[in-house]
């Protein structure tokens, strides 16, 4: 079965007893792993339980595919369901799964890490049709969905967090939902033993605004802003701090994803501000102005295009032998120049 939007969240909270297999995919691995985790202790409180936990990879079950139906079907010592973890899912899987689907155990929940499979996949189409197993995406979290994250997990630490902090955070953590809970938790121990429980801008960017953080808003808005030499230098600032070029990829994509949200709001007859209103979370009052400059800028359609650009530039990047720091740099100055046309 194929999960919509909607259907996710209660299936990883209580997932549908029809399903014996649980493909998890998608770019984004951290929140990848987190569903994952989170469905299967359903099934068992521990996930390093060595009587009712099997970990496997596509690897091992090529070698030795019988031992998939073999964890699945042995008899817990301590009793129990059992639970088979499936790490590195490929196509390579598809025939063992597909076999295994026509007589699964049901004593046994078998959770496959699929990562970043396209519509193409024959692992995804067979779990996607198959009626006794789920398929259950993991994109790339937008800064709204990061924002409730970081609301409802100060929340269960005893803080409340101000809009303009909770803004300003969710949009540096936005790509990647392990290290967004990273740096929540981090501003949950910064914070735990003040005696205002109340979370200030002051006090996120003292905690988490660092480095990276700074510099990918640094980032963002020189190359939008059409100022290459600055670009450039942040570009080559991260590179030195240990970034990621997919996360720096992942954050232009959701500035300019929010940038034609906006875009298209002022098409429909709303003016900047109200345009800019419309989003959640805001736009950080710092940077309102460079956003209100870029929105009178580019068209819809030319951020459609930026934001193809960077899709195909994210996935070029994750391709081997591709010169990932120089193609980067070139696009950031491509867009930087289109910017100031």
């Amino acid at each position: 079965m194929k999960l919509t939007f909607r259907q996710i969240e209660p299936f990883v909270k209580a997932p549908d007893p029809a399903a014996r297999v649980v493909l998890v995919f998608g770019p984004d691995e951290g929140l990848m792993k987190e569903r994952a985790a989170l469905i299967g202790k359903t099934v068992v409180a521990d996930l390093n339980d060595p009587f009712n936990v099997a970990v496997l990879n596509a690897d091992s079950l090529g070698s030795d595919p019988a031992r998939l139906n073999d964890e699945a079907r042995a008899i817990s010592m301590m009793g129990g369901n059992r639970l088979i973890r499936i790490e590195s899912g490929a196509d390579s899987l598809t025939p063992l799964i597909k076999e295994y689907l026509a007589d699964p155990s049901p004593t046994a929940l078998v959770v496959i890490e699929g990562g970043d499979l396209s519509t193409r996949s024959s692992l995804r189409k067979l779990v996607e049709s198959a009626k006794n197993a789920a398929a259950l995406p993991c994109y790339v979290a937008e800064a709204r969905d990061v924002s409730g994250l970081i609301r409802e997990m100060l929340q269960d630490a005893g803080l409340r967090i101000d809009n303009d902090a909770n803004a300003w955070l969710a949009q540096q953590l936005t790509g990647d939902r392990l290290l967004a809970r990273a740096e929540i938790e981090k501003l949950i121990t910064y914070m735990i033993s003040a005696p205002d429980k109340s979370v200030h801008l002051d006090d996120v960017m003292a905690c988490c605004g660092q480095g990276g953080a700074k510099s990918l808003d640094d980032l963002i808005f020189a190359t939008l802003g059409g100022d290459t030499e600055s670009a450039l230098r942040t570009f080559r600032q991260l590179l030195d701090e240990g970034t990621a070029i997919i996360a720096m990829l992942r954050s232009l994509q959701n500035h300019v994803r929010r940038l034609h949200l906006a875009r298209v709001a002022m098409d429909q007859g709303a003016n900047a501000k109200e345009a800019m209103d419309s989003l959640n979370p805001k736009v950080f009052f710092k940077w309102e102005d460079s956003f209100r400059g870029q929105l009178m800028r580019f068209s819809a359609t030319r951020l459609d295009t930026i934001m193809q650009r960077l899709m195909r530039l994210e996935a070029d990047c994750k391709q081997t032998g591709t010169p990932d720091e120089l193609v980067t740099a070139q696009a950031l100055l491509s867009i930087s120049a289109a910017a100031r046309r």
